[in-house]
C-alpha cells in the first residue's frame, strides 16, 4: 500500500477543519445569539461573548421557568410525532422495500413490474405537500384527528414511507436470496429469515431511513401549524411563535 506524502495529510487535515467549521458555525452561531440581549443582535455580529458582548441566560429562564411547562410540552409533543413516525415508516417500509426486492408481481391487466411500482411509490413525493392540506384536513376534522398525536403521526409517516421503500428496497437488492434460502431449507419461515438474517445485514440502512424519517418528522411544520391546535402542538410551531408583527424574538427562538 502507497504511503500517503506529509503535504497530502496536511492538506486532508486542512479541509476536514474547514468542514468541521462550516458545519459546526451555525450551532456556535444559535448558541451565542440565545445568550444576547435583544440590542445586541441588532447590532450587528459579535461572536465572542464577553468580549463583542455580555451574555444574560435571560431567554433561557424565560423558556425553562417562566414558559417551562409550555416548552416541555411542545418538546415531547415533537419526540412522539417523530419517534412514532420513524418506528412505522421504518416498520412498513422496510416490509415493503422488501416484498419489492425478493416478490415479482405480475398483472395481466397493467403491465407494471416491480421496478414500476417502486417508481410509482416514490413519485408520491414529488406532489407538493400543499398540495394535500386541504383533503387531509377536512378527513382529519370529520375523523376527529385534528390535535391529536396519532393525527401527526399519519401524515408524517405517509410522507416518510416513499423514501423508506426506496432505500430499503435498494439495500435489500445488494444481498444474495441464497441467505434466506438457507434459513427457509434448514426450517425458518420467510418472516424469521427476514428478521433474524435480513435485517440484522441491512443495519446501515435502517439507520439511514431512521435518521431520515426522524429528522423530517422533527422539522415538519406545514401540517402541525394547520392541523394542531394546542395539545399536540410541536417544537416547529412553537418556535414560528415568536415571528410577531412587531420583531422577531430571536433569544428565545436560538
Amino acid at each position: 500500500m502507497q504511503r500517503r506524502k506529509p503535504w497530502q495529510t496536511i492538506l486532508i487535515y486542512i479541509i476536514v477543519i474547514i468542514w468541521l467549521f462550516i458545519v459546526l458555525f451555525p450551532f456556535y452561531w444559535l448558541f451565542t445569539t440565545s445568550l444576547k440581549k435583544p440590542l445586541d443582535v441588532s447590532r450587528g455580529p459579535k461572536y465572542i461573548p464577553y468580549k463583542d458582548f455580555s451574555p444574560t441566560m435571560e431567554h433561557w429562564k424565560y423558556l425553562f421557568t417562566k414558559q417551562r411547562r409550555t416548552t416541555l410540552r411542545h418538546f415531547r409533543n415533537s419526540i412522539i410525532a417523530a419517534l412514532g413516525s420513524m418506528v412505522f415508516s421504518v416498520v412498513i417500509g422496510s416490509m415493503a422495500g422488501y416484498g419489492l426486492s425478493r416478490f415479482s408481481y405480475h398483472w395481466k391487466w397493467l403491465k407494471w413490474r416491480n421496478d414500476n411500482i417502486a417508481f410509482w411509490i416514490i413519485s408520491q413525493r414529488f406532489l407538493p405537500p400543499a398540495l394535500f392540506v386541504v383533503p387531509f384536513l377536512i378527513i382529519y376534522a370529520a375523523s376527529g384527528l385534528i390535535d391529536t398525536h396519532i393525527g401527526l403521526i399519519i401524515i408524517y409517516t405517509m410522507f416518510n414511507i416513499p423514501f423508506t421503500v426506496w432505500i430499503m428496497r435498494d439495500f435489500f437488492n445488494t444481498l444474495p436470496a441464497s441467505l434466506e434460502e438457507s434459513a427457509l431449507v434448514d426450517g425458518a419461515t420467510r418472516l424469521q429469515a427476514f428478521l433474524r438474517i435480513v435485517l440484522p445485514l441491512c443495519g446501515p440502512g435502517l439507520a439511514s431511513v431512521s435518521i431520515f424519517s426522524f429528522v423530517f418528522s422533527w422539522n415538519e411544520f406545514l401540517y402541525a401549524v394547520i392541523l394542531t391546535v394546542y395539545k399536540s402542538k410541536p417544537l416547529t410551531v412553537m418556535i414560528a411563535g415568536f415571528i410577531t408583527d412587531k420583531a422577531l424574538i430571536w433569544g428565545p427562538m436560538a
